[in-house]
């Protein structure tokens, strides 16, 4: 078969993304309201169970660069877009809030597993002057994923199961075209070459370390807006189920401006790039605390909040590229574990304020600590972007 080219690559990459990000991962908030009715979910309960998802991420991405050395490219994606079919199905399947928690877990692992064996895919088929470019777009295809849900919510209003049952087809395709198109590599023997991520320099690493250091950050904040911001617009705001649908097709419309991420930094820098991307997000943040039941300010904030959350995503996934320039699937992973980190303590975090003092009251302070990262950032990568 032949060779992928850049666009092809982009275009497969977006898909697998989209599915193992977007539908597999973040399109859960969108029905958790709805689960929550049927399942009988407290709003602390519902927060532990969002965190699931970025807590197997977590242990799957510290494994990912393992996998695909010993895999191979091919397998890895394939086993990455195969799982988020079986997570997908669990969930649709679940009786209990504990059949629930388990298929979030087999999500998160498919998500773990995705970002890294796309960034080696793309190092290994792409030039070089196209890889920031075809990585970002590749993020931004999360968009498409959350995008897809709107469609399946007002098909299926509240029907949650049949929704992700559909999910689970489209998973089905992407295992398929992965198993396809993928190139097929070799496994790598236990007494292969030592890792080039093991010969970094102290620079690079300490440059790896200040993007972890702000993910950690961005990762809490956002975390409050995928798990609870439907929860908000409807119980705190008094919208329809359905009109949630059009905030998600929002965010993942707002979100494909994340694939200016790697020109985003080449024009203006990393520190500016990075204080822009979460000005956007707590700006999100701040606007469905102001009037949640207000329908028209709902889409805006999901549209900011897009914006905001992919561009920063891309943004660490690039500039990680960047700075490991030969280590292109170990790079993205300590910058997107901190990230998980972040929205594994800020997913319960939110659940607890929510039953405490509220949503508008939880997303405003949430928004605040936004802002002091983005200030934090600006003074971190100031100096090092030039």
């Amino acid at each position: 078969m032949r060779p992928l080219s850049p666009l092809g690559m982009a275009a497969l990459g977006s898909g697998i993304i989209g599915i193992t990000y977007g539908l597999a991962r973040f399109v859960f908030g969108l029905f958790l309201p709805a689960m929550r009715d049927e399942l009988t979910i407290s709003p602390t309960m519902a927060g532990v169970i969002g965190a699931l998802p970025f807590l197997s991420f977590v242990f799957a991405i510290l494994a990912a660069t393992w996998v695909t050395r010993h895999l191979g490219i091919r397998r890895t994606g394939v086993t990455a877009a195969g799982l988020a079919g079986v997570g997908l199905v669990t969930i649709a399947l679940a009786p209990s809030s504990l059949l629930l928690a388990i298929g979030v877990l087999i999500c998160g692992i498919s998500t773990g597993l995705s970002s890294p064996v796309m960034a080696e895919t793309v190092h290994k088929v792409v030039p070089f002057a196209l890889r920031g470019r075809v990585n970002a777009t590749i993020n931004a295809g999360t968009s498409l994923g959350i995008a897809i849900a709107m469609p399946a919510v007002l098909i299926w209003a509240e029907a949650w199961r049949s929704a992700y049952i559909a999910f689970a087809a489209l998973a089905a395709l992407g295992t398929l075209a992965a198993l396809l198109y993928l190139p097929k590599e070799d496994r790598v023997s236990a007494s292969g070459p030592r890792p080039i991520a093991l010969q970094a320099s102290r620079e690079q690493w300490l440059g790896i370390a200040r993007l972890s250091g702000l993910a950690v950050g961005m990762g809490g904040v956002s975390a409050a807006y995928w798990v609870f911001a439907p929860d908000a617009v409807i119980n705190a705001g008094g919208l329809l189920p359905s009109q949630t649908a059009w905030m998600w097709l929002a965010v993942g419309l707002g979100g494909l401006l994340g694939a200016g991420a790697g020109d985003l930094i080449s024009r203006f820098g990393p520190a500016a790039s990075h204080a822009a991307g979460l000005v956007v997000t707590s700006a999100s943040l701040a606007l469905l605390a102001l009037d949640p039941g207000n329908f028209a300010l709902a889409l805006v904030s999901a549209a900011l909040f897009g914006a905001g959350y992919m561009t920063l995503s891309g943004f660490y996934l690039v500039r990680s590229t960047q700075i490991m320039t030969e280590a292109p699937s170990f790079a993205p992973v300590l910058p997107l574990l901190a990230t998980s980190i972040g929205q594994v303590a800020g997913s319960p975090l939110a659940g607890w304020l929510v039953g405490a003092e509220g949503h508008v009251a939880t997303f405003m302070l949430f928004a605040i600590v936004g802002l002091a990262v983005a200030g934090l950032g600006a003074w971190l990568l100031k100096e090092r972007g030039r």
